[in-house]
């Protein structure tokens, strides 16, 4: 026998224990607003995970084997674009495929080290050039989808990591210590020429290039590389992912307001919502929150 094989009572060789885990209260809402005549928003809020559950052994009762289950969640805002029903068919598309391709991977990657979510973040970014590909292709090949594109704005966690994939100008922002930080940043020509310190923010005559797309899957016979980032997460954190419907129609003050006031994630989205609404819904709006509560872990980790 080597000197490295493990004996028992040599715990030096089990993994350490897992963090905390985590719940996740979550609310959503999209409306088609009070211009628009359909609603070309889509969004979808999934959860993942991993098991094991002893069946049949015959281990004594006092052996450390027992349930185990850590779950992890995605949620995903598109804002379509593009003429007739083409908007509404490029988001319901995107998401469409985002699923497919989570679901035919092989081998999922539930681990939250650097290496891992680098590769996660890797992989993501490509999932969203086949998207990119796939309503290209579509819109190509029917005259009817021609110009059809999508934002596609998409946030995941497990335990206490957050991996955020963007591309347009569907936000996500981060809610913590009652302060408002937007994760994103807008693929627009007015933010681009904002962030070149060629115009301030609020130059009214930037007013009409703040929708024009600088990034979108779909629609454009490019390729749209997606921004990816990680980010920590922690007990009482906020993320809200929404379409420009709600942010072109309620300040960043305002929504800070809802998230620190609202009593669940549901009547958040519904209380953002109906702002948007009420200062004139020119656009499809949506907005999907999510609420994390850490609690500890008491069954066995190994």
């Amino acid at each position: 026998m080597s000197s490295d094989t493990a004996m028992p009572g040599d715990t030096a060789q089990f993994p350490a224990p897992l963090p905390p885990s985590i719940q996740v209260e979550f609310g959503a809402l999209s409306d088609a607003g009070k211009v628009r005549p359909n609603n070309e928003d889509h969004y979808l809020v999934a959860r993942f995970g991993r098991s094991l559950e002893p069946v049949l052994t015959n281990l004594p009762q006092d052996a450390a084997i027992g349930r185990f289950k850590e779950t992890g969640y995605g949620m995903v805002v598109a804002d379509g674009m593009g003429g007739a029903a083409a908007g509404e068919v490029a988001s319901q598309i995107a998401i469409q495929v985002l699923w497919d391709l989570v679901l035919h991977t092989p081998d999922w990657i539930l681990g939250t080290e650097e290496v891992q979510t680098q590769r996660v973040l890797e992989r993501m970014a490509e999932r969203y050039r086949q998207i990119d590909a796939v309503l290209t292709e579509i819109s190509s090949g029917d005259p009817t989808m021609a110009g059809m594109g999508t934002t596609l704005t998409l946030a995941c966690s497990l335990r206490e990591r957050l991996i955020l994939v963007h591309v347009g100008d569907s936000r996500a922002y981060f809610f913590s210590d009652g302060k408002l930080h937007q994760l994103t940043r807008d693929h627009t020509v007015g933010q681009s020429l904002v962030r070149m310190g060629m115009v301030e923010p609020d130059d009214p005559s930037i007013l009409r290039l703040r929708h024009a797309l600088t990034r979108v899957l779909g629609g454009h016979g490019g390729t749209a590389e997606a921004d990816v980032q990680s980010l920590t997460i922690g007990d009482g954190d906020q993320v809200l992912l929404c379409s420009d419907g709600l942010t072109d129609m309620v300040d960043d003050e305002a929504i800070a307001a809802v998230l620190g006031s609202a009593t669940t994630a549901q009547l958040a989205c519904q209380m953002l919502v109906d702002l948007a609404l009420g200062n004139g819904g020119r656009d499809n709006v949506t907005a999907v929150l999510a609420c994390y509560r850490f609690t500890h872990n008491t069954s066995p980790t190994r």
